[in-house]
């Protein structure tokens, strides 16, 4: 299964692939008019310790933890192996933040209980649009062997 890795050695820290995200998260066909005087609610996050920077998303686990804590089954395998949210299904009790290694599901400012990265199943198509937007292929969107 393809999924989203990062090499720090090339992150520059420049947020560019939050904001790539949070607009193909928007809705919108326009990046100013669906970013322009709110604070950004990412479905990928940038943390930063001492010099070295690096992106937290999704792993779309082969054992997810998220999947099997969520009480409720809003949290789903599908059949290429990324973990879905079901947003009707779920009640916000958190379980799976709580659950994931990684941290990197989160509380949703949209009026959904939890947010997480889908790998831009829903909007973006192909590529996921933090990979797209990543200015120094920090961020890349492959298909590795378990030894990598």
């Amino acid at each position: 299964m393809k999924r989203v890795y990062v090499n720090e050695k090339w992150c520059l820290g420049c947020h560019l692939c939050e904001y790539n995200c949070a607009f193909a998260n928007s809705g919108c066909d326009d990046m100013v008019k669906a970013l322009k005087n709110i604070t950004i609610n990412p479905r990928i996050r940038i943390e930063e310790k001492g010099n070295v920077s690096f992106a937290v998303s999704c792993r779309h686990c082969d054992e997810p933890l998220c999947v099997k804590g969520c009480i409720t089954g809003a949290l789903t395998v599908d059949q290429d192996g990324v973990i879905t949210i079901n947003q009707d299904k779920c009640v916000g009790c958190f379980t799976c933040i709580l659950s994931c290694p990684y941290g990197a599901i989160m509380p949703s400012s949209t009026g959904h209980a939890i947010q997480k990265c889908e790998l831009c199943i829903n909007n973006a198509g192909g590529e996921p649009a933090c990979v797209k937007g990543c200015p120094n292929r920090a961020i890349v969107f492959e298909e590795r062997s378990e030894e990598a």
